[in-house]
């Protein structure tokens, strides 16, 4: 089966790469448990895979070529920001096989520590796409200052861990339960219908 022939089809692409044994699939991505990353592979796999979650491209990438990792989902293009700056050429220059591309959808949430209040959040945290995706509601609350992180899980488990309820993170929402977050705020892109595309790697066999 082509990549040309299941891009975007998470059904297809599920099924092509469903495991022939009982083993469960390493799946490696950027960021935290929550990230989109990780919810594209709870899409495509379910419980057949064993999500990697890694710090930076350059170490999912390492993975797969290592073997560490069977497969990797890596963020190629987002409808809001566009292409992700370097990561198709990263794959090329890697010697990955790309399997194909899945959209996930992107519903970006404001979540802030139990207690906390839309009105006195100051500091926002998440991964510099997520934000450039948020500016319209960052720029309708002027109070709010926007601060990198290397992932929107990442930056919600980091609000949680200091506690502070001045402090909220741009995440998922599946970040709410997993990190004993509040929801501030819900759908806070700038599109209802942003995705980011992800494409599916593997090591050259």
């Amino acid at each position: 089966m082509t990549a040309a022939r299941w891009r975007d089809d998470a059904q297809a692409i599920a099924e092509w790469l469903r495991p022939h044994t009982g083993a469960q699939a390493v799946v490696a991505f950027q960021g935290e448990r929550g990230a989109y990353g990780h919810l594209a592979i709870e899409r495509l796999w379910g419980a057949r895979a064993s999500a990697m979650p890694l710090r930076s491209f350059a170490d999912v990438i390492g993975a797969v070529r290592l073997g560490t990792a069977g497969y990797a989902l890596l963020p190629v293009h987002n409808e809001i920001i566009g292409e992700i700056a370097g990561v198709r050429s990263a794959i090329a220059r890697a010697g990955l096989d790309m399997l194909g591309e899945v959209q996930q959808p992107v519903r970006h949430c404001l979540l802030g520590v139990p207690g906390a209040r839309l009105e006195a959040v100051t500091g926002v945290f998440s991964h510099p796409a997520a934000l450039a995706q948020c500016r319209d509601f960052l720029g309708r609350h002027r109070g709010m200052v926007a601060c990198e992180s290397y992932d929107t899980a990442g930056a919600a488990r980091e609000v949680a861990a200091r506690g502070l309820r001045h402090e909220a993170a741009i995440a998922s929402d599946a970040c709410v339960a997993r990190y004993g977050l509040q929801l501030l705020a819900r759908d806070i892109g700038d599109r209802d219908d942003n995705v980011t595309t992800f494409a599916v790697v593997r090591g050259v066999r």
